[in-house]
């Protein structure tokens, strides 16, 4: 069975033109015109088929895909993880950067090539899809436990939440624990491509796993800062 996309986008004609492009690729695509018909039909799939990808604008006419992204990550555990590839005005850092606090996956400028946004698409789908060549146990680090088969973290087992990418970055650093990494060897190892000159939302992200696993995450203890290179996962934690 092919994957199934969903596409919130307002431009009837744009989302025409990539639904096809995207169709002719091996995915199955829904597109909705607004914010409520895209969390009607995330909530309600056709077929009975669930989203495995939300592609979503943040020009709605009906309310912010920022807003969207909030009301996704607030559903119900199996419907809240599905990852988010949002589309943002070119050059419009600070709206990239909310939307990645808030739990979006990844980010594309408008306009863009619709192969580059299949080359997206199929990175997080192929993170979220994969499963390390390592023993599957659990990573323990004091109260801190990473689940790589669930998928998931908990700290004296309550849960914690991070996207599909967030998790990949905190195993990413976690099996190379003690090991400074920099930005692009992170990246590399996480999406598959070097780091882009000006690109810092993995900075983004590093603060929003280091609210979820962190006591004070202002003082971390886990993920640690090391300034001008990167960043290194401490194997001693209380």
């Amino acid at each position: 069975m092919s994957q199934h996309l969903l596409m919130i986008e307002d431009d009837a004609r744009l989302a025409a033109m990539v639904a096809q492009y995207l169709e002719q690729s091996g995915y199955t695509v829904s597109c909705a015109g607004d914010g409520a018909s895209g969390l009607h039909t995330l909530n309600n799939p056709a077929k009975g088929v669930p989203a495995d990808l939300v592609i979503l604008d943040l020009m709605l006419p009906d309310m912010d895909g920022l807003d969207v992204c909030r009301r996704i990550r607030a559903l119900p555990s199996g419907l809240a993880q599905v990852p988010v590839l949002m589309l943002t005005a070119k050059g419009d850092a600070m709206d990239r950067i909310i939307g990645l606090e808030i739990g979006a996956d990844d980010y594309l400028p408008k306009p863009f090539e619709p192969r580059e946004l299949l080359a997206r698409i199929r990175a997080v789908l192929r993170r979220r899809g994969e499963h390390p060549q390592t023993d599957h146990v659990s990573l323990r680090f004091g109260a801190l436990e990473i689940d790589r088969d669930a998928r998931s973290v908990c700290i004296q087992g309550v849960p914690c939440e991070l996207t599909s990418y967030q998790f990949d970055l905190l195993l990413t650093l976690a099996e190379r624990a003690g090991r400074v990494l920099t930005r692009d060897q992170i990246m590399e190892a996480v999406r598959g491509r070097e780091l882009d000159a000006f690109d810092r939302s993995i900075d983004v992200h590093m603060g929003r796993i280091r609210a979820a696993i962190e006591t004070d995450p202002k003082a971390p203890k886990r993920i640690l800062t090391v300034r001008g290179v990167g960043y290194v996962f401490a194997r001693q934690q209380d």
